[in-house]
C-alpha cells in the first residue's frame, strides 16, 4: 500500500461561491462583501488554474474535469469529499450534509477517471445514510495512512462515528477517533473536517494538538503516530484559521515527494516549520484566498486523490 500517489482528480468550477448550507458548521467561511457570483467563480478558476498549472509542471497527473450549470453546485471544487479512490480498485461514495453538496456526485466524473485508464471494480456507497441525517464526508473527514491501514477521524455533524467505525470495518482500517475544536466568538465549536486540522504523509504528521481538547484522545492520537514512525509537527490554532492544516503530499516526476499548500497556509509558517517539512517533501504553494474565504476549504479539499488500478490496456 503506497500512502501517496501520481494522479488527482480536481474540479473545475463554473458556479462557485459561498455556499450557505454548509456555512452552519463550516467557520471558516466568510462572505465575499456583496461580490457579484460572477467575478467570484472567475477568481476562483483563476486560482484554479494557477494551482493545476504548478502541480503539472511537477510532474503530477491532474485529471481535471470541468463542472457544469446542471445543477446548483457551488462546492464542487471539492470532490474528496464525495469520493474516494483505492488501490484495489474499489471507491467509496460518501454521504453529504448539505443538499446541493449531494448533487456532485456525478457518473460522468467517474467516467472521465476511467477514460484516463483507471479500473473501478467496487463500489462501496454509503448515501443511503443521507436519509437518515448521518454524514461521513470523505478524505476530509477522514484521514487515511494507507500504508499502516489506520483511518483518523475527528467527529463532528459531517463525521458520524458509527458510521467512521463501518467505513473502517468495511476497508479493514483500524480507527481512530477523537474530537477536534476550534474557537468560534469565545466558544468552543467542533471542527467540521478532520482535514482541516491535520495533514498525514508518509513519513510526517502535521496536526494541532491545541485542537484537541480531551487529554487522552490526544495521547491516542500521538500514540498512533509515533507508533507508525511519524515525525510529529505541530501546528498553531491561528496557523489552522489559515489552512496549514490543509495539506496532501504527492508524488511528482522521478518520484519527488511534494506537500502541497495555499500560499496564505506557507505564509502562516514559522521558518522552523517550513525547515521540518522540507526534510520530508518539496513544498509547492498557490494563492486561494478567494477559495479559501468563499469555500472555507484549501488545496487539500480541492484534490481527490487517485489510487486505482491501471486497466489492463494501460
Amino acid at each position: 500500500m503506497s500512502q501517496i500517489t501520481n494522479t488527482v482528480l480536481m474540479i473545475r468550477p463554473v458556479q462557485f461561491r459561498m455556499n450557505e448550507q454548509t456555512a452552519v458548521n463550516n467557520f471558516y467561511q466568510k462572505t465575499s462583501d456583496n461580490t457579484l457570483p460572477e467575478t467570484v467563480n472567475s477568481k476562483a478558476v483563476k486560482e484554479f488554474d494557477g494551482m493545476v498549472k504548478k502541480l503539472k509542471k511537477a510532474g503530477i497527473n491532474v485529471i481535471v474535469v470541468e463542472d457544469t450549470k446542471d445543477f446548483d453546485t457551488p462546492d464542487s471544487i471539492f470532490p474528496n469529499n464525495w469520493i474516494s479512490f483505492h488501490q484495489n480498485g474499489t471507491i467509496g461514495l460518501y454521504p453529504m450534509f448539505a443538499k446541493n453538496r449531494r448533487l456532485e456526485r456525478k457518473d460522468s466524473i467517474l467516467e472521465a477517471v476511467e477514460s484516463e485508464g483507471f479500473e473501478i471494480k467496487t463500489v462501496v456507497d454509503y448515501t443511503e445514510a443521507e436519509a437518515e441525517g448521518f454524514f461521513l464526508e470523505g478524505t476530509g473527514s477522514i484521514l487515511l495512512d494507507r500504508e499502516n491501514q489506520k483511518a483518523y477521524c475527528a467527529i463532528s455533524a459531517r463525521a458520524d462515528e458509527e458510521l467512521f467505525i463501518e467505513f473502517c470495518e468495511d476497508f479493514e482500517y483500524t480507527p481512530v477517533v477523537f474530537s477536534a475544536y476550534q474557537t468560534v466568538n469565545d466558544k468552543r465549536e467542533l471542527i467540521y473536517h478532520t482535514n482541516v486540522m491535520m495533514c498525514l504523509g508518509n513519513t510526517f504528521a502535521v496536526v494541532c494538538l491545541a485542537s484537541i481538547d480531551d487529554k487522552n484522545e490526544r495521547k491516542n492520537l500521538i500514540k498512533h503516530l509515533h507508533q507508525d514512525g511519524k515525525k510529529v509537527i505541530e501546528i498553531s490554532e491561528d496557523q489552522v484559521n489559515n489552512f496549514a492544516g490543509n495539506m496532501l503530499q504527492l508524488k511528482g516526476a522521478d518520484d519527488t515527494s511534494y506537500l502541497v499548500m495555499s500560499q496564505s497556509a506557507l505564509n502562516s509558517l514559522r521558518p522552523a516549520q517550513v525547515q521540518l517539512l522540507e526534510a520530508h517533501a518539496t513544498i509547492i504553494s498557490s494563492s486561494l484566498e478567494t477559495i479559501e474565504a468563499c469555500g472555507g476549504g484549501s488545496a487539500r479539499c480541492m484534490m481527490a486523490e487517485v489510487f486505482l488500478p491501471k486497466t489492463a490496456s494501460n
